[in-house]
């Protein structure tokens, strides 16, 4: 050791340099093979894995899958919970955390607990604070938008003056970790961990570098690694950890060195109320947008229109295709540099701009499969199951978190890997398989998605798993009180 640290000393570029790059070398290897065997892993037959979850008895921290699949009863005790989330949705353009926060706080005060949410609004305008009911939601922001943590704070310890927080619950790193040793009972949902980060970057840069004629500089790639072995280190600070993925969970326990029984896994839901199979509003969708009664097949893709939600990826695989199967339309739901792209595919793309939750499930209706090119492999996104309550099946590169969570049957949909020669491919089983095998699909994806990521199960989990950090007696299951 002493003369390898004395040839650093001599030259300590050179010897950084091939350190570093053997490190980084490994590291992706080894992140490529765990993440690449996990999906091979999680191949269980439709509901049949679920039913089989719904048979456990026993501690519910010692559970390994989600916590959505059991069926917990009605509850009396109410509990006062405090929350930081990054943002509070204002309108339709924020991302999928922010709706998930104001889903999931929303159900858990129509079910009578009191949620103190302190944020910031998305719009990152001045608004004034929200009391609803059970639900109040401080917007404490500083002169950038973002939440200004010691403001947070001051009205967080002003209201657990006058009667004692039961549990504190943070969106991601939205309660930073050195705030979070602060607290004594502390939950953190991780919407994104950098270990599948790294698997996002690597993706980036085989797909996107491959097209420059002078490769960049992999910066970015080089970067993941001192932020993965930071990320590890500071995990403790949290008490609790619920994951929004199976893979997520495998990761924050095998990797990440946290016990077992401090990770938990909880789906994410959406409203069942608002997204729903309707045909008839379909129909008037398409004829809303102008989609040609002509077309054999509508294909859909919804989100944030960036370079990494995997535009590149998708634009060129379906201009691939278009030269072949003329008949195929695409429209795309959303906002972004991407747009104006999409826009220049010609007559077989319409770009909609952002749609309100109601136009989105009419979106969803109007499709025959919704695709999601995404080249961030990590959370759940919530388009995913949004059209699967919808009725549509989904075309989605085959990360863990989404095969081990979402697509976990190939009767639910088509999966691929993050490159356009197995999109492509992907694209031509949709175009073979065609409408009615597609319905068919979707139907699967209906009652897969109604039985896993529902609002309603999502608020359910929740409620039980504060229960229990609170009271160990609700750590048992099942409860005379559970159906």
């Amino acid at each position: 050791m002493g003369v390898r640290h004395q040839n650093c000393r001599s030259s300590s570029s050179g010897c950084f340099s091939i350190r570093y790059s053997t490190i980084l070398t490994l590291a992706i290897l080894s992140t490529s093979f765990y993440l690449f065997i996990s999906p091979v892993r999680h191949v269980p037959e439709p509901f049949s894995w679920a039913a089989g979850q719904a048979r456990f008895s026993g501690d519910l921290r010692d559970t390994k899958f989600p916590w959505n699949s059991l069926c917990f009863g009605q509850n009396y005790e109410k509990l006062k919970l405090a929350v930081f989330s990054k943002t509070w949705p204002i309108d339709a353009a924020p991302g999928g955390m922010e709706r998930h926060a104001a889903t999931l706080y929303k159900a858990l005060a129509a079910r009578g607990h009191e949620i103190h949410v302190f944020t910031v609004p998305s719009d990152r305008k001045p608004h004034l604070d929200i009391h609803e009911g059970n639900l109040h939601v401080y917007f404490a922001a500083n002169d950038h938008g973002s939440v200004n943590c010691s403001l947070a704070f001051e009205i967080f310890n002003t209201i657990n003056a006058n009667g004692a927080f039961d549990y504190v619950h943070t969106e991601s790193v939205s309660l930073p970790h050195w705030r979070a040793k602060m607290v004594p009972n502390v939950a953190v949902t991780w919407h994104g961990i950098w270990y599948e980060i790294m698997h996002s970057k690597l993706f980036e840069e085989l797909l996107l570098n491959s097209q420059e004629v002078s490769p960049r500089p992999v910066g970015e790639l080089q970067e993941a690694m001192p932020r993965l072995v930071d990320e590890i280190r500071f995990f403790p600070s949290y008490t609790q950890h619920i994951c929004i993925s199976n893979s997520a969970g495998e990761v924050l326990v095998n990797i990440y060195q946290l016990p077992q029984r401090n990770v938990h896994v909880i789906l994410n839901g959406v409203d069942e109320t608002k997204f729903v199979h309707d045909p008839e509003a379909g129909i008037r969708f398409k004829k809303t947008h102008g989609v040609p009664e002509n077309v054999s097949l509508v294909m859909g893709v919804a989100g944030r229109l960036v370079r990494d939600k995997g535009h590149p990826l998708l634009y060129k695989a379906f201009s691939t295709i278009t030269k072949t199967y003329a008949g195929v339309y695409l429209l795309v739901a959303g906002s972004g540099p991407w747009g104006k792209r999409y826009s220049e595919l010609g007559p077989n793309v319409k770009v909609l701009g952002a749609l309100n939750p109601k136009e989105l499930s009419e979106f969803y209706n109007a499709i025959d499969v919704f695709i999601n090119p995404t080249l961030r492999p990590q959370g759940l996104d919530l388009t995913l199951i949004e059209a699967m309550h919808c009725g549509k099946p989904v075309l989605t590169p085959n990360y863990p978190s989404i095969v081990g969570t979402v697509v976990v049957n190939k009767s639910f949909g088509y999966t691929f890997s993050p490159n356009v020669e197995s999109f492509v491919e992907a694209l031509k089983s949709v175009i073979r398989d065609g409408p009615k095998v597609l319905q068919s699909k979707g139907m699967a994806c209906r009652e897969y998605a109604l039985s896993m990521f529902t609002a309603t199960k999502m608020a359910s989990a929740y409620e039980r798993f504060f229960l229990c950090m609170k009271n160990t007696r609700f750590c048992q299951y099942p409860l005379p009180t559970d159906c």
